[in-house]
């Protein structure tokens, strides 16, 4: 590989000029081998949060970081793949119910995840909860619960993209997170190592989500598709409402059990509709369009399919989750119909009550987060329960409600619902 030198390469960026391939090809391996320095990266970033890239520079980034590590292959699986990306949100659930649901159509789901830092919580933290599931599984074992049961949700190994993960932290503590470039050839250089044939991304909009306006999450989707479409993935977007949270609960066990609900045929409408929207684009984009979704959550497939698969990991489906040891009832201030609920704010005092962390070596309590009575659109009369606080450590209440302090809206109209929670779909 021609060698460059790394100041070169920032003056190049922060001066305004595009990146060669070759610049970014080295550029990656030498940080990734630790021959280019914590602080050089960061210049680097920062240029490129102030600059922007091209098309071409992302692709050429992307490709650089899956070629720092290993690529998983998929191909000799006797079914089709298809995985889900979400860039994280508030009571985002989906990946539980949506999983298994997938496999019910003999495509097989390698949901290969992550854990929850600040207020989005982690499917792994999620999954935790349930007595003996293990995260953790070798790349033989990950093959074997493709074929059966054919839904896998575990931790991504660190052979995967460890470029990624050595300029994850960096961005994190530089200022450099919210920027496109970075954002998207972050998430699809690890789902294009992961091997699946096929992706679904779901991209956040709106107060809970990391993209707030609806334009930059549309470009974020567009970026991502092109990543993917180029790397032969199907690859196709949802952009959903993140303005309000999804569904009736936030915290681990309390969305278990929510996703449990979905499972059995019911469960909170919008989470519903987003499960069976992104089970419809998998199937298409794996090849097996056309069937009933809805009708696997009614008739109880797609509940024997978690249980199998939750077994396949050592859990027990049956076995009651972890409650939390405190709880305290928010109650509504006056009667009316609920216009607003932040979904931040909401986010954050779950994580305050101790269901997120604030470092990833943080612990984090199990049965701890929030139980939404109302949501956006349901009428309330005063004094009724609005949302019930969870946390083993009742010190933790006063700042999750100062938080949530004023999160809430109301007006005297009447109850309209909250709408659909798909806003739109990038192809």
């Amino acid at each position: 590989m021609e060698r460059f030198d790394a100041v070169d390469v920032i003056r190049a960026k922060r001066d305004g000029r595009t990146l060669t391939t070759k610049q970014i090809d080295w550029v990656i391996d030498a940080y990734t081998r630790g021959a280019v320095a914590d602080e050089q990266m960061s210049a680097l970033a920062m240029a490129i949060f102030l600059r922007g890239m091209d098309m071409e520079e992302i692709r050429a980034w992307t490709r650089a970081m899956i070629a720092s590590g290993d690529r998983l292959d998929f191909s000799g699986l006797s079914r089709p793949t298809a995985d889900k990306h979400s860039t994280g949100g508030v009571g985002d659930k989906i990946t539980l119910p949506l999983a298994p649901l997938v496999s019910v159509f003999g495509v097989a789901v390698p949901q290969l995840s992550g854990r929850g830092l600040g207020h989005t919580g982690g499917t792994l933290d999620k999954l935790e909860t349930i007595p003996g599931w293990k995260a953790a599984l070798s790349r033989e074992q990950l093959m074997e619960r493709l074929e059966d049961p054919g839904a896998v949700v575990c931790a991504a190994g660190p052979g995967l993209a460890p470029a990624d993960k050595k300029l994850y932290a960096l961005r994190d503590i530089t200022g450099t997170v919210d920027c496109i470039p970075l954002i998207a050839s972050s998430i699809m250089s690890k789902k294009i190592a992961e091997g699946t044939s096929a992706l679904v991304l779901d991209v956040k909009v709106g107060a809970g989500a990391f993209m707030k306006r609806s334009e930059d999450a549309r470009r974020l989707a567009e970026v991502m598709v092109d990543l993917g479409r180029s790397a032969g993935v199907r690859t196709s977007a949802l952009l959903t409402d993140m303005s309000a949270p999804l569904g009736r609960t936030v915290g681990n066990a309390l969305e278990v059990r929510e996703a449990v609900e979905v499972l059995a045929g019911g469960g909170p409408s919008d989470v519903v509709e987003l499960t069976v929207a992104l089970a419809q684009e998998m199937l298409e984009a794996a090849g097996q369009g056309g069937h009933d979704v809805h009708a696997a959550l009614k008739d109880g497939r797609a509940m024997d399919a978690w249980r199998r698969m939750i077994r396949a990991q050592g859990g027990d489906p049956e076995a009651k989750l972890p409650v939390a040891r405190e709880k305290h009832v928010v109650r509504a201030e006056r009667s009316g119909v609920i216009r607003e609920m932040d979904a931040l704010c909401v986010g954050i005092a779950s994580w305050r009550l101790g269901a997120g962390r604030s470092r990833k070596e943080d612990p984090v309590q199990a049965g701890a987060g929030i139980v939404i009575h109302k949501q956006v659109g349901d009428a309330i009369e005063t004094g009724e329960p609005l949302l019930t606080l969870y946390t083993d450590e009742p010190e933790r209440f006063p700042r999750a409600l100062e938080i949530l302090e004023g999160s809430v809206t109301y007006d005297g109209l009447g109850p309209s619902g909250r709408g659909t929670v798909i806003l739109d779909r990038v192809s």
